[in-house]
């Protein structure tokens, strides 16, 4: 059985990527959709009835499901032409105004599921398979105001690039995507103690765009697909000057 695995699939550019998928990709037998709302999953069935979805309905906080994940692969072992990992979450505010357990929760969807899935699906990916991780333009340097989000994304991006060293004999294409603020409806959860900062406001991408961008480079083999020009000269300055200097302009005070 050759499949595709997506996750965070019910939204955002989970969800367009499930599209994507559906449209680019010959010879699949399954989607499998991976998500926390089981209503949103369920109506890909009914919006594109030409294809076998498995919808699984999963948080990948939790262990147990991350472990029955696994033991379906073990049992099913089927083989994987996709893999999108698209599951995961931020929330704005100082370290020391979230609640601990926020922040932990953070760690925990958008670093821990990261490595719980690249472990779990290698063994099954196929010769020149695609493995696209969502990053973000925050892995680039350290923020103020959203810290840990920064930070656990920062940890996408160096487990992404260490991945495809050790995965290099394999000619899989794996590819981080690292986009600045995309209009979904992330910030939904992430400004429930914050407003968004205006130069965020101001490259507020298209996340169909960002989408087709990542798809694009992925195909080519890209380590990190970078969308836009703004997010562009951000990573160039972040590589160009002393982190020290960029922070001292982006406050965090209160």
């Amino acid at each position: 059985m050759r499949i595709a695995i997506v996750t965070g699939a019910s939204s955002g550019m989970g969800k367009i990527f499930v599209k994507t998928i559906i449209n680019q990709m010959k010879g699949l037998d399954e989607v499998w959709i991976i998500a926390r709302r089981e209503k949103r999953l369920t109506s890909f069935g009914t919006m594109y009835e030409t294809v076998a979805f498995r919808p699984l309905v999963m948080d990948l906080q939790k262990e147990e499901d991350i472990e029955r994940l696994r033991q379906m692969l073990k049992d099913e072992k089927p083989e994987i032409a996709c893999l999108v990992h698209s599951a995961g979450f931020g929330i704005m505010g100082r370290i020391d105004d979230l609640p601990a357990r926020d922040q932990e929760e953070m760690v925990d969807v958008n670093c821990k599921s990261v490595v719980s899935i690249a472990n779990m699906t290698l063994p099954y990916m196929e010769p020149d398979g695609r493995m696209i991780f969502m990053a973000s333009a925050s892995a680039f340097l350290p923020q103020p105001g959203f810290a840990v989000y920064a930070a656990s994304k920062a940890f996408v991006l160096s487990f992404v690039r260490a991945l495809r060293a050790e995965a290099r004999d394999r000619k899989l294409r794996i590819t981080a995507v690292c986009p600045g603020a995309v209009r979904t409806e992330f910030f939904d959860r992430a400004l429930v103690r914050e407003e968004l900062p205006v130069y965020k406001k101001l490259v507020m991408a298209d996340p169909k765009k960002v989408v087709k961008k990542a798809w694009r480079d992925n195909g080519r083999n890209v380590e990190v697909s970078v969308y836009g020009l703004p997010i562009r000269m951000t990573r160039a300055a972040a590589k160009l000057l002393p982190h020290k200097l960029l922070l001292s302009f982006m406050g965090g005070k209160k």
